[in-house]
């Protein structure tokens, strides 16, 4: 019998993120697994996980080189607030968030959790969104290869790794590293945000670099 590498390990871990919503923002165009494997893994994690979206109805994945499946919109950017989450995760596929960083709602969505030094976790092209809420200063990460200049250009260290965790953000390269970013996440959206001392004195430091 073959184990899926995707939840490999996570039978122990079935009840930590229990009482936990989370957050997956995506509209058309995101990459499939980068979605339904995150929400999978977490949600046998014991976590609640809604699509958010700027439309309602069904968003349609990317799978590798042609369109894919369509996925269910459980709320709205108008209808979601950051307040009723514990947690974001970023899908990429280069259309998603090509899309979603024309969306002012969006890019507000995202800096509200980052402000709130609430965990995130974005993966392949997912950190376009994090480029583009302004919160990369001084912080180390990872994405798909394409997306290192920007970046840098927004003040981020990019390196190599399948799975890389600065403070509350969580970035891994590619559908590969799926294994790694799952188990990741479940980890840094059990311990929470971080404490809110701590996350004064890092934006007072970011503020203070500037």
């Amino acid at each position: 019998m073959h184990e899926d590498p995707t939840t490999k390990g996570f039978s122990t871990m079935n009840a930590k993120l229990q009482g936990k919503r989370i957050a997956i923002l995506a509209t058309d165009g995101f990459e499939q697994v980068e979605l339904t494997e995150p929400k999978k893994a977490l949600e046998e994690a014991g976590a609640t996980v809604d699509v958010i979206s700027p439309k309602p109805g069904q968003i349609r994945g990317w799978k590798f080189t042609e369109w894919g499946e369509n996925t269910k919109v459980d709320k709205t950017l108008d209808e979601a607030k950051p307040s009723d989450y514990q947690g974001l995760v970023l899908p990429g596929g280069q259309i998603n968030p090509d899309k979603l960083r024309l969306e002012p709602k969006a890019v507000a969505f995202v800096a509200d959790f980052f402000n709130s030094g609430k965990p995130i976790g974005a993966i392949c092209h997912g950190p376009w969104m994090l480029v583009e809420a302004g919160v990369l200063k001084k912080r180390t990460l990872t994405s798909w290869p394409s997306v290192r200049t920007d970046i840098r250009n927004a003040g981020g260290h990019w390196v190599d790794e399948e799975v890389v965790t600065d403070q509350n953000l969580t970035t891994s390269r590619k559908p590969d590293d799926l294994p790694a970013f799952n188990e990741r996440l479940i980890r840094e959206f059990g311990q929470g945000k971080l404490s809110q001392a701590k996350h004064t004195l890092e934006k007072q430091a970011t503020r203070a670099a500037s």
